[in-house]
């Protein structure tokens, strides 16, 4: 069982290192998010069934995580028809 903790660790870790050194684009930012959530997920199912409880929440958190994924490329279609790349420097929110 430790042998999944140490591997969950390493996903979580290599997602938000792949986060910080890719945030040249969009696409790649939000593929680090989903895998972020896909280690989180499997730090979640640990934590249940070494406690022997229900896998309902793992379901609500399945859920919300695929409407983050919607959310992230309507974004995402929307800055390329917008600004016609997905080019984090080229989109101010500021404006």
């Amino acid at each position: 069982m430790l042998i999944y903790i140490y591997l969950s660790v390493i996903l979580s870790l290599s997602g938000m290192m792949a986060f910080t050194l890719k945030r040249k684009h969009m696409l790649i930012m939000l593929l680090s998010i989903e895998f972020m959530v896909v280690s989180l997920y499997f730090n979640l199912m640990i934590y249940l069934s070494e406690l022997d409880y229900e896998y309902f929440f793992s379901m609500i958190f399945l859920t919300l995580s695929v409407c983050e994924g919607a959310l992230g490329l309507s974004v995402l279609a929307l800055m390329i028809r917008s600004h016609g790349n997905d080019y984090i420097l080229s989109f101010s929110s500021l404006w």
